[in-house]
């Protein structure tokens, strides 16, 4: 016996078959015939029983925690290359990246407010062909307000991202949290596979390739709500009108 949510320790229970792993269900029969003709796929002998939705969160038994296994980011690189077929969706929600603290304009831009313009780099390069092929690659982007010194950077820079193909929008980090956008950063390829990333402070530690079904799934509801509310780029450049 695993648990039980009876008082008197007789019903509801959970069992688990210590040979077989299988999980056994006491409770009380379901025989309502309307209630019946709803389930499906019903094989002869089965039969179902009405439980605590408490008595399975409390006593089903938890998998062991697992470390995801992360990959550098440049082993995704084929996803960019030709690897996905319609759609390569990104969001953001640092206040600031390492990568782009190391660029060459960063400092500049510190003092001066502007970005260089970076439209011929292998990035840009590769987006324009796959544009060019009728792929899409699209990004939500998080704000503070005030915007941080990364944010204001990216804000900038957008316009190579623009001028190259992507389509990016913005969100206040305010309005992001009243959406339900809680997810922290990731790419979703074709609403098939979720390359999501971790972090080590403001540097990518890896990233973890995720393919179940359900987390898949969040990752497309929380693109759904942020592509839905972010604002485009140059009306939220408008909002911004100083990145100095």
């Amino acid at each position: 016996m695993l648990g039980s949510t009876s008082g008197a320790g007789n019903c509801p229970t959970l069992y688990e078959d210590l040979d077989t792993g299988q999980i056994l269900v006491q409770g009380d029969a379901v025989t309502d015939p309307d209630d019946i003709a709803q389930f499906e796929h019903v094989k002869d002998g089965e039969g179902f029983v009405v439980v605590p939705r408490k008595l399975l969160t409390e006593f089903t038994p938890k998998e062991a925690a697992q470390v995801p296994e992360l990959v550098p980011f440049e082993e995704i690189g084929h996803f960019f290359d030709g690897g996905f077929e319609h759609t390569a969706w990104r969001l953001e929600t640092r206040t600031g990246y390492a990568s782009d603290k190391a660029q060459s304009d960063y400092q500049e831009f510190l003092r001066t407010g502007e970005t260089s313009d970076q439209i011929h780099i292998p990035w840009f390069t590769g987006v324009r062909r796959m544009v060019s092929e009728g792929k899409r690659y699209e990004r939500v982007r998080l704000v503070d307000d005030p915007p941080t010194d990364g944010q204001r950077y990216l804000l900038s820079n957008a316009r190579n991202n623009v001028a190259a193909g992507e389509d990016i929008r913005y969100m206040w980090r305010s309005d992001a949290q009243r959406h339900g956008v809680d997810l922290s950063d990731f790419w979703l390829f074709d609403s098939r596979v979720v390359a999501r990333f971790h972090f080590d402070g403001d540097r990518t530690a890896g990233m973890e390739l995720i393919t179940d079904p359900a987390e898949v799934l969040r990752a497309c509801q929380i693109r759904d709500a942020a592509w839905h509310h972010a604002v485009r780029y140059e009306d939220f450049k408008a909002q911004v009108p100083s990145t100095g």
